[in-house]
């Protein structure tokens, strides 16, 4: 029996359509809203699993090797995130700490460790245990990364700081300008293909 295209839905305006393949360079878009419904992905499941270890990866490294050193008067500082977040909790300045913590380990660690489990699956087709839980909470977890703004600011506080003092940025700068990379290609994958990429398990 033939089956029918699934069903595209506008997250805007609820206009819903029948999914079609794209190609190359293809931007699906709602005819009554002009919102992007679809984009065409050369990657597959298989791919974005690599692209996820890689990642978990460079985090690992990013969160172990230090950020940057400082010299002043022969003597030198350096410090990783988990270090500036400590040194953030000791000086009461804890929400900064706290908000430093979820959005550059938390949040980040979470989206990478539950695309991984989820991609996993769909290498073969299936839909991992916890499935509709761990969409959700990808979807929600998404705008809380912020890794990119850090990289950023890190760089601002970096060129600033030279004025007074020796900065030598460190690897652990490095590893998170790499991270920010691969994080900001996971934001332009639709993760949503995977409800029609896979099938549910039966009991």
């Amino acid at each position: 029996m033939e089956t029918s295209p699934p069903l595209l839905i506008c997250e805007h305006c609820d206009t819903v359509y029948r999914r079609r393949e794209l190609g190359c360079g293809e931007v699906a878009r709602c005819v009554r809203c002009a919102a992007v419904l679809d984009r065409y992905h050369r990657l597959g499941p298989g791919a974005m699993f690599a692209l996820v270890v890689t990642a978990m990866v460079v985090f690992i490294q990013a969160n172990i090797w230090p950020i940057v050193t400082l010299g002043f008067n022969g003597q030198l500082i350096s410090t990783t995130l988990w270090g500036m977040i400590v040194m953030m909790w000791h000086q009461d300045a804890q929400v900064v700490a706290v908000l430093t913590a979820a959005t550059l380990f938390f949040f980040p660690m979470c989206k990478m460790m539950l695309l991984g489990w989820v991609l996993f699956f769909a290498r073969n087709g299936k839909r991992a245990p916890g499935f509709r839980w761990a969409m959700v909470t990808l979807y929600r977890v998404g705008p809380w990364t912020m890794s990119e703004v850090f990289v950023l600011g890190a760089l601002v506080a970096i060129v600033k700081a030279h004025t007074y003092f020796d900065v030598i940025p460190d690897p652990g700068i490095f590893a998170y300008g790499a991270l920010t990379l691969l994080i900001t290609i996971f934001a332009g994958i639709d993760t949503r293909r995977l409800w029609d990429a896979t099938e549910e398990q039966s009991a």
